[in-house]
């Protein structure tokens, strides 16, 4: 026997306990602005953190509160910390963490929010940003030792699905002095726990998988206590608060997590294999796949392979005009990890902000699809892709 419970129960059960009121079998939506207090000492000391408690809405919530331990149990952090969005969650780490001076290392292959970040908005603070080849971990490792304060990684990453070493690079990263930074939106810590494996900090949009329901945006940062507390002290002030609707609907979504990942696992896994044989698909992007160059990777530090793949119909956006209107069970939409199938070229999803030359530059073909397999009955999926394919 074990007192430790498996990711499924925690995703169920995690948090919750404190919070439920009059015998409620739910966590409450907590709508209040303020919390009020009949002793002014006991009010100061909550307002200081010296007691457990809440003061003001755009600072912590008790719905919240919930949502931010079961994250937090999930990653194996210290301590967790939500915000109003995905993007809100990174740009906050981003800038909470970095002063002018510093250096950045990261990858190509982030999400394009993220990037933008990196490429537009860090550079002008005098924090300088080098993004490196993803496949090249040898020019990632020389430009940790050229200097890292931070050390930013993606894995699997969007839309590409390329995996990097966490152990290796968190190791090298810690030996430079690094913080190291991961988004595991895509894995989820169903499939991957960074902090497991060396990361400093793991950053969630969890408005995708954790969600998993396409109704809610949120955020999240899991990891080290005063890490997360810095982070924390700039979100509160920069005002990116998770409203606590918000966090509710999420908290329900995650009571199925470990359902939906695995369903997903096997829908992406079996439809990955059936595009890499489709005689009109160039290329199939997905860790699962022996073909995958970082198969070996990925299976040694992932439970499971994720529900996220892509494939490319060629380099321009024409065959995807005409194979996206022949889906019938796929939104073609910007978002991922939802429980129906999403699609969409990156030039209208992950990658929007970006240029398309400068997409071009990342290896992402206009006509490249990412794919988010929802938990459908996947003969339909594949089913559905033939006909769609059909039209190309």
């Amino acid at each position: 026997m074990t007192d430790q419970p498996s990711p499924a129960t925690v995703a169920v059960w995690g948090g919750e306990d404190r919070y439920l009121v009059d015998r409620a079998t739910q966590v409450p939506v907590v709508h209040s602005v303020s919390f009020g207090y009949d002793d002014l000492d006991t009010w100061q000391d909550v307002a200081l953190g010296k007691q457990d408690g809440h003061i003001y809405g755009r600072n912590t919530n008790p719905t919240v509160a919930v949502f931010e331990e079961k994250i937090r149990l999930l990653e194996g952090g210290e301590a967790a910390t939500a915000c109003a969005t995905g993007m809100a969650a990174i740009s906050s780490t981003l800038h909470a963490l970095l002063k002018p001076g510093d250096r950045v290392v990261s990858v190509k292959d982030t999400y394009g929010g993220t990037s933008k970040v990196f490429t537009d908005f860090l550079p002008p603070l005098g924090i300088e940003v080098d993004l490196c080849d993803t496949s090249d971990v040898d020019a990632i490792e020389a430009s940790i030792d050229a200097g890292c304060d931070l050390l930013y990684l993606e894995t699997p990453t969007n839309p590409t699905l390329k995996i990097l070493d966490l152990e290796r690079l968190s190791a090298k990263g810690h030996a430079a002095g690094a913080i190291v930074v991961v988004d595991n939106t895509f894995a989820t810590p169903i499939n991957q726990n960074p902090l497991t494996l060396g990361a400093d900090l793991v950053v969630h949009s969890a408005t995708k998988y954790l969600g998993g329901h396409a109704d809610a945006l949120g955020g999240a940062v899991v990891g080290r206590e005063d890490l997360v507390e810095t982070v924390y002290g700039y979100r509160e002030i920069n005002g990116a608060t998770l409203d606590p609707m918000a966090g509710y609907l999420l908290l329900r979504g995650m009571k199925t997590l470990a359902l939906r990942v695995e369903r997903q696992n096997q829908n992406a896994g079996a439809v990955a294999r059936h595009l890499e044989k489709h005689p009109k698909v160039e290329r199939v992007n997905y860790p699962g796949l022996a073909s995958h160059p970082d198969h070996a990777v990925a299976a040694r530090q992932m439970r499971g392979f994720g529900g996220m793949l892509s494939f490319s119909l060629g380099p321009d956006l024409e065959p995807v005009r005409r194979f996206l209107p022949h889906l019938r069970y796929a939104h073609a939409a910007a978002n991922l990890g939802a429980v129906e199938t999403i699609v969409g070229p990156p030039a209208t999803t992950s990658h929007v902000e970006v240029p398309e030359d400068e997409r071009a530059a990342l290896g992402i073909p206009e006509g490249l699809i990412r794919y988010s397999a929802g938990i459908e009955d996947v003969e339909d999926l594949i089913d559905d892709l033939d006909r769609a394919l059909d039209a190309v």
